[in-house]
C-alpha cells in the first residue's frame, strides 16, 4: 500500500509520515513548490527529512499555475495579509491527488492538526478544504495527527490503516510532536513558524504594491524577497540589495522585465525596470550610489543596462528613501 504526503519539513509533516510507515505504508513525501516558501532553496533539507522520516522525496513546480488559479481570485478570501490559506491547501491536495493516480499511491497524508493555524486548520476550515480538493465522497485524506478527532477516512474504514495508531492532537501547543520526535531520536526538523511569505505583513505590502504597476509573473516571486524597494517618480520600479544575502538573491533572477545597475565602486546589486524613462534611469543610479561606499564630493560612472549615467550620491540616505515604494 502506498500514499502520497503533502511535505513542508516541519515536524507534523515528518510525524504523519512517520505513523504511516510505522504502519507498513510506502509513502512519497511530496513538497509543492509554490515559489512563497521562505528566501533560500531548501530542496536538500526537506530529501533528508523525508528520509529521516522514511519516505522517498519529490518535488512538484506548481509556481505558474498557482498565480494564475489561487493567488489573485481565492474561493474563501486571505488570512491577515496575502495568503490564501484555504485555497491553497485545496489547491495541493488536489495535486496530490493527480499525482496519486500516476504513482498508484491509494490515499493522501498531511501533517494538519486541528485547531493549530487559525485560518486553513479550524474544524469548519478542514471542511471547506476538503470540498475544494473534491474529496468530501472519497475520503482519501488521512491526518494521523488529529484523526481520532475527525471522521473515519476510506483508509480507515477499509482497514489499509489502523485508527487506533492515529493521534488526536489538537491546538496549538507542541509538546506532543515534541515528545514524539524525542522517542524516533530526531534532532533534525524546522522549528513551529508560518513557513510562507505571504503571511507577512512586509511581503505581502510588497505584492499590493506591484500589481498597481505590473502583471505579476513567476519572475516576480523571487524579486520581491530581496532588497530595498523603490517606486520612482515615471513609474520606474528600483530594487536595491542591502547585503550580501540580497545581491546573491538579485543575480540569481532571471528576469526580461529588468536590467542591472553596475557600480564602479563596492556596492549593492541592483536592478531597474528595463523600460525606464530617462530620468528615472539618472534618479535609479544616483540612489544606488548613494548606498554604495561612495563620496557626496565625487562624480561616478554608473552602468544602466549599458548606458553610463555620470551622477553623485545623494548627501544623506534620506534623500533616496522618500522613494521608498508606498502601499
Amino acid at each position: 500500500m502506498k500514499a502520497v504526503s503533502l511535505f513542508s519539513g516541519g515536524l507534523d509533516s515528518m510525524i504523519a509520515i512517520k505513523l504511516m510507515v510505522e504502519q507498513g505504508i510506502k509513502v512519497v513525501a511530496v513538497h509543492i513548490k509554490t515559489g512563497f516558501g521562505g528566501t533560500k532553496d531548501i530542496t536538500d533539507i526537506l530529501k533528508r527529512r523525508a528520509a529521516i522520516a522514511g519516505a522517498d522525496f519529490r518535488v512538484i513546480d506548481v509556481r505558474e499555475e498557482y498565480i494564475k488559479k489561487i493567488l489573485f481570485d481565492p474561493k474563501y478570501g486571505y488570512g491577515k495579509n496575502f495568503n490564501p490559506c484555504i485555497d491553497c491547501h485545496g489547491y495541493m491536495f488536489r495535486v496530490a491527488k493527480a499525482l496519486m493516480r500516476e504513482l498508484g499511491a491509494s490515499f493522501i497524508v498531511t501533517g494538519e492538526v486541528i485547531g493549530q493555524r487559525p485560518m486553513s486548520q479550524r474544524a469548519d476550515a478542514l471542511k471547506q478544504v476538503t470540498k475544494l480538493a473534491k474529496d468530501r465522497d472519497e475520503k482519501l485524506i488521512v491526518r494521523p495527527l488529529c484523526a481520532k478527532l475527525l471522521e473515519p477516512t476510506t483508509p480507515e474504514i477499509e482497514g489499509w490503516i489502523d485508527r487506533e495508531k492515529l493521534l488526536d492532537i489538537s491546538g496549538r501547543g507542541r509538546d506532543r510532536q515534541l515528545k514524539l520526535a524525542k522517542e524516533f531520536g530526531w534532532e533534525d526538523y524546522e522549528s513551529p513558524g508560518g513557513g510562507c511569505l505571504l503571511t507577512e505583513a512586509h511581503y505581502s505590502s510588497r505584492i499590493r504594491e506591484f500589481i498597481e504597476h505590473d502583471s505579476f509573473e513567476v519572475e516576480d516571486i523571487d524579486l520581491l524577497k530581496f532588497g530595498r524597494h523603490f517606486r520612482l517618480p515615471d513609474g520606474a520600479k528600483l530594487v536595491v540589495g542591502r547585503d550580501r544575502e540580497d545581491n546573491e538573491g538579485l543575480k540569481g533572477i532571471n528576469s526580461s522585465k529588468y536590467k542591472t545597475i553596475t557600480l564602479p565602486v563596492a556596492g549593492p546589486y541592483s536592478l531597474i525596470d528595463k523600460n525606464s524613462s530617462r530620468d528615472d534611469i539618472d534618479l535609479g543610479a544616483k540612489i544606488a550610489i548613494t548606498y554604495a561606499r561612495s563620496k557626496i564630493e565625487e562624480s561616478y560612472s554608473v552602468n544602466v543596462g549599458g548606458d553610463i549615467v555620470v551622477t553623485s550620491p545623494f548627501a544623506t540616505k534620506k534623500d533616496a528613501q522618500k522613494y521608498f515604494f508606498k502601499v
